[in-house]
């Protein structure tokens, strides 16, 4: 089909329009991006991405993501021409509360938005998780006779991404695995917020991108559609197996000449001089938010056909399912929560004599999980062999076998947990990710943003406390735990013992409405044998259950979580048969029990209570109270072995029995 240039370039200053009433209406918003790139939200939506505004998640179209996620507005302006539903009302409730139009895109709030893009970058690294699960996706269901999955990933980035670090992470490891159908654009501008680019940047993206494996188109005119679309075609037809990188050379905030190609066209600034940008434009002074009917029209034929390529490929997908009902099982799996219980059945008990790390308990939990569910992937930060998470009955990742369930990230953390969310977002694959816990701090904006858009990405981080001991505080997390119990949303599970972690790996498994870290050891903890095994696997479901229970009157609560536990009911057995002691690998979890359940293992009348735990102390008094005490680590660690460091800062059961005695 040719390309309807006239048409296209009208919707682009429509576009424009949308955005420029929509931010001077609320007096807040970016205008730069939306009315710079609006040639190439025209040729994308327009023309060039294969979607159906009526199946926002078709799993076959092409996902664009808008890793300049401040620009917004030319998102919603072009889901709205596109013909999704969002209407022109929630154009016009731009940063309105309870609005389908926020001021950056957020998943799960607006059809088309396909990932939460507020901090720069993080887009760039969604997209990068995006293509590979498509790559996965063709390995395991494509056959010869019914190819499913062909489509591609697009992301539009500006100067803020492309100097964040967890964007330039993410493309070196899409360059280096070879993700040939992903597409970035780099909104290049020559401006950044605060100035021109140049007073902040100087290389050459096209030379970097090159060395990084990258193919490298360069438009010089980015608002000539012709020459927009010729790069994404170009970039779409590819054979070179590179991601695409277009360079894409705009003028910021174009049509509003006193701020564009200047900083101050970034914002709102423009929005005082609305009235003479839409007259320049050619837009009717009495006509706000104005579409005319020759662009409706466009895009509602461009729909008409988008919808026939749907059903097209929905005849595919019934003829595949018909000749590969395996398959087609596997793919249906995707979207069932597996059942926790169920997954703790396909768990072997632990030999009773077993001592060992939590981290050792976790890779002999992962393999008949990985076994149970295919579509679950791990990878890890370089750290394999020390994480323990490799399915070890898979391959990795790569090039040549894009079936494998295993990646090797590189040491690149924050690369890793965005591309992890990726393909959370994406929704077919479940993906888990691994480092040290002390890392979680370079990993933990992609995982603040998995907490808040509901992703089910699973994170084993382990080396979890001072036990690591001889490589002394830089590697010690004695804030980290406490530092990550704080993001909503986000399950932190510190497991006590091998059994413990059995039921963490379950219940992080069966969570699909956000993420869960496992926080492992890399020193050796006991077995509790004493406890029912089914009372510790179970018990994590709950976030906290009775590990001892009092044979006398109750007198005191001890709590511990994670390797600490095993100090507790040392000390209780010295205290006497008054003494309950009480596991608590997850905070979140145990506060989201009914208040009936609390109370039975937090009685209200038991107020002489002790916590224990190898970290900072300050979220235990929620539990402990103003009556009680807490044992733990308000300062950072130091070099020794790991069982020395415990002694020197006080993690010992003789530390609980004395607070016990001082209540």
């Amino acid at each position: 089909m040719k390309l309807p240039t006239e048409i296209l370039a009208r919707a682009a200053n429509e576009a424009r329009g949308l955005a420029i009433d929509a931010v001077h209406q609320c007096s807040s918003g970016h205008l730069g991006l939306p009315l710079g790139c609006a040639e190439l939200g025209a040729v994308l939506y327009g023309h060039a991405l294969v979607h159906n505004p009526d199946a926002p998640r078709w799993p076959n179209r092409d996902r664009f993501i808008l890793s300049a996620g401040h620009g917004s507005m030319f998102l919603y302006s072009w889901l709205h021409l596109s013909g999704y539903d969002l209407s022109v009302d929630e154009l016009k409730k731009f940063r309105v509360l309870g609005s389908k139009t926020p001021g950056h895109p957020e998943f799960h709030e607006t059809p088309g938005v396909e990932c939460t893009t507020g901090p720069l970058g993080q887009g760039v690294g969604n997209a990068v998780g995006m293509a590979m699960a498509g790559q996965m996706a063709a390995a395991r269901f494509n056959t010869p006779a019914h190819p499913l999955f062909d489509y591609h990933v697009v992301a539009l980035a500006g100067d803020g991404c492309m100097q964040e670090g967890v964007a330039m992470e993410a493309v070196e490891f899409a360059g280096h695995q070879r993700l040939g159908n992903l597409i970035l654009i780099y909104d290049s501008n020559h401006v950044t917020l605060d100035a021109m680019a140049d007073k902040t940047q100087s290389e050459n993206t096209a030379a970097r991108f090159r060395a990084i494996q990258w193919d490298v188109q360069t438009v010089a005119d980015g608002h000539d559609p012709v020459a927009v679309l010729k790069a994404v075609n170009k970039a779409k037809k590819a054979k070179s197996g590179k991601p695409q990188l277009i360079i894409l050379h705009t003028i910021i905030a174009r049509g509003i000449p006193e701020v564009q190609g200047t900083a101050k066209g970034h914002g709102e600034g423009g929005a005082k001089f609305a009235d003479a940008a839409r007259a320049g434009l050619g837009l009717p002074a009495d006509q706000h938010f104005f579409v005319s009917e020759p662009v409706r029209e466009h895009f509602s034929a461009h729909k008409k056909r988008l919808v026939r390529a749907y059903k097209k490929w929905l005849k595919l997908r019934d003829a595949w399912g018909a000749a590969n009902p395996e398959l087609a099982l596997l793919l249906d799996s995707a979207a069932t929560a597996p059942d926790a219980a169920g997954l703790l059945a396909k768990i072997p008990l632990f030999p009773a004599d077993a001592k060992l790390a939590t981290r050792a308990a976790g890779r002999d939990v992962l393999q008949p999980l990985a076994a149970a569910l295919p579509l679950l992937i791990t990878g890890s930060a370089d750290l394999f062999g020390s994480t323990l998470n490799y399915i070890a009955a898979d391959r990795d990742f790569d090039p040549s076998n894009r079936s494998g369930r295993n990646l090797r990230y590189g040491i690149r953390e924050h690369g890793m947990a965005a591309i992890s969310n990726g393909v959370a977002y994406d929704g077919l694959f479940r993906p888990s990710c691994a480092t040290f816990l002390v890392f979680a701090d370079y990993s933990r904006p992609s995982m603040r943003l998995a907490a808040l858009s509901r992703l089910p990405v699973i994170y084993i981080y382990t080396h979890d406390s001072v036990g690591v001991g001889e490589d002394g505080p830089t590697h010690e997390p004695v804030e980290t735990v406490t530092g990550l119990r704080v993001i909503p949303n986000l399950d932190v599970i510190r497991p006590a013992d091998p059994e413990e972690t059995a039921g963490a790996f379950a219940a992080a498994l069966a969570r699909t409405d956000g993420p869960t870290l496992l926080a492992l050891t890399r020193q050796n903890v006991p077995l509790f044998n004493e406890i029912p095994v089914q009372t510790r696997r179970e018990g994590v479901f709950l976030g906290a259950y009775i590990a001892v229970r009092e044979t006398a009157p109750l007198t005191h609560i001890l709590l511990g979580a994670g390797s600490e536990v095993q100090h507790a009911i040392a000390a209780a057995k010295i205290l006497g048969a008054g003494v309950r002691v009480v596991s608590v690998p997850s905070f979140e979890r145990f506060n989201r029990q009914p208040a009936a359940y609390r109370e039975e293992v937090l009685p209200a009348s038991c107020r002489k209570r002790v916590a224990i735990e190898a970290g900072v102390t300050g979220l235990w008094h929620q539990y402990t109270g103003l009556d009680g005490k807490v044992v733990g680590i308000d300062r950072f660690g130091l070099s020794a072995p790991g069982p020395t460091a415990m002694k020197v800062l006080g993690i010992t059961p003789e530390a609980v029995i004395a607070a016990a005695n001082s209540l």
